[in-house]
């Protein structure tokens, strides 16, 4: 008997996937970039059902992201584990445009996986995508990608550095070991080691469709790693651009209990052929064999990763329904929410002042780097529905508060309650933005007179169709016309931008509030539900 796995097992943005395995427990780290807390760590015991259990940079000693560029941030989080000690390596990422990027790379530790981390020890700045090698002999090894400013190349192969736990630093010679192999932009490096061979696992192609994931070997950590795989890349799917999943490369490998291997990895999902892949960049599975050449190939004798992924019969831990209602009862966020760039604390979100409610305090504006009054999750199903109960009274047209579906801060499209400019009327109305490009809906509701408010979005792939309710009533009215939701993708951003722009992560919905006058008045929302739509 086996069970089967459903690609990709980690939905909605959950790319740069790290898998470590303690006992029977398996754990992967995934990138948050501008989103706080850093780093999201998943659970399983069977490879197939994922739960997050942590989000381990959750103080701004460890991770100060305020003012940090869309999509920079926490890139590639590196875990690992040894003698009974979780690391956690990352990058802040703090710019990206010009020729250099200011990319400080960090150590957190900890015994206690949904603990408290330790306070950061600085690494370096030499590069991005770092990890950490613990080899067979006690030594320590901090690996990245370096990033390269001459003739504005920036992928400048991979570095080795030993680390010295003892002095918390690096340590001797930098080691240049590769500069990849003719697939380019060689990033996400991973060290393993098994039998004679040190085996250098990296990510190569681009992180869009002609992403793939490489590796190449060596007898010694040091290198040279000048031997490649037979077939170069062991996944890619740029060879068919019709297979459902696409974008495969950045990942990690680990060994089962019993001798399996696994490889874990990034895959988009396009609505369309090469098209564009609104939830965002996610983790899917696949089973490694080793043939006799010393070398891993996917076990479906192809560079294509699987729908469906065959495993032996284990014990599945059941996992809650997608859909979730969350209710403001208790005096702690839910993990599956987080904020832009700055951690919750009472100057603008607060669930004690108002028992069972949540109260947003209206801070910057949405295309605000600092300091916005936003809570959201990821938004992880083509067909999702989400709504809330809100409280609010503006007085003036620079109080919003409301429902936003939201990429960044040049992408959204935003249901807010607001007010007309002297305050005399309370007005639903729908603001979108497309690089940059505000546009508004024509149509806006009379709210006046009118406390409590249910707004709800309906999402089917590339359409987005707002409603609203009025409290004591039972039937949701259409707001607005049928919005792009498309624009909401990494996909359309870079389509926007003449330049290469960082679009990395995926859609959010939540629930924001904005004071551009004062910085001070406040929305309560009363619940909020995600569903996911059969």
């Amino acid at each position: 008997m086996s069970a089967t796995i459903q690609n990709p097992i980690l939905r909605g943005f959950n790319p740069d996937p790290s898998i470590i395995r303690v006992g029977e427990d398996y754990y992967i780290a995934t990138s948050t970039f501008e989103w706080f807390p850093g780093v999201q760590i998943h659970h399983s015991k069977d490879l197939k059902n994922w739960k997050v259990i942590a989000h381990p940079l959750n103080r701004l000693s460890q991770l100060d992201l305020k003012g940090n560029p869309d999509s920079c941030g926490v890139w590639a989080p590196c875990l690992s584990y040894d003698n009974g000690i979780f690391y956690l390596v990352y990058s802040n990422v703090r710019s990206f445009d010009g020729v250099w990027k200011d990319t400080p790379n960090y150590l957190v530790t900890t015994n206690d996986i949904t603990g408290e981390w330790s306070d950061p020890v600085y690494l370096s700045s030499r590069g991005f995508d770092g990890s950490m090698f613990h080899d067979h002999d006690g030594k320590k090894y901090f690996l990245n990608m370096l990033v390269d400013h001459r003739k504005n190349k920036l992928f400048g192969g991979i570095e080795l550095q030993e680390y010295d736990p003892l002095q918390k630093k690096l340590v001797g010679e930098v080691h240049y070991l590769h500069s990849g192999s003719s697939l380019g932009c060689t990033e996400g490096p991973h060290i393993f080691k098994k039998e004679e061979y040190y085996y250098l696992l990296l990510a190569e192609g681009g992180t869009e469709y002609g992403h793939a994931a490489s590796i190449a070997r060596s007898k010694s950590v040091l290198g040279p790693y000048d031997e490649f795989h037979p077939n170069t890349a062991i996944i890619t799917c740029a060879s068919d651009p019709s297979y459902d999943l696409q974008k495969s490369g950045h990942g990690d490998f680990v060994e089962t209990s019993d001798g399996r291997w696994y490889f874990v990895f990034l895959v988009g999902r396009p609505l369309s052929k090469l098209g564009r892949c609104i939830l965002g960049r996610e983790t899917a599975i696949e089973e490694i064999v080793w043939k006799e050449d010393g070398w891993p190939y996917l076990k479906s004798e192809s560079t294509l990763p699987r729908l469906e992924v065959p495993v032996p019969e284990v014990e599945e831990f059941s996992l809650e329904d997608a859909s979730v209602r969350y209710d403001f009862n208790t005096e702690e966020v839910s993990i599956d929410f987080q904020t832009l760039r700055i951690p919750i604390d009472e100057n603008w979100l607060s669930l004690k002042e108002r028992k069972g409610f949540l109260r947003l305090k209206g801070k910057e504006s949405l295309t605000s780097t600092h300091t916005q009054a936003m809570l959201a999750r990821r938004v992880q199903h083509f067909k999702t529905e989400a709504s809330t109960m809100i409280e609010f009274d503006p007085g003036d047209i620079l109080e919003m508060a409301g429902l936003v579906f939201y990429y960044n801060t040049g992408y959204y499209h935003y249901l807010h309650v607001t007010s007309n400019y002297n305050g005399t009327k309370k007005l639903l109305r729908i603001i979108s933005a497309d690089h940059f490009e505000m546009s508004e809906q024509q149509q806006e509701i009379d709210i006046t007179g009118q406390d409590k408010i249910i707004l709800k979005g309906v999402l089917d792939h590339d359409q987005l169709q707002f409603y609203y309710r009025i409290s004591d009533e039972t039937n949701f009215y259409p707001i607005g016309e049928t919005l792009d939701a498309s624009i909401l993708s990494d996909d359309y951003v870079r389509e926007r931008d003449e330049r290469y722009r960082p679009a990395f992560t995926g859609m959010f919905v939540g629930m924001c509030c904005q004071d551009l006058s004062y910085n001070k008045k406040h929305a309560d929302f009363d619940w909020f539900e995600y569903k996911e739509i059969h």
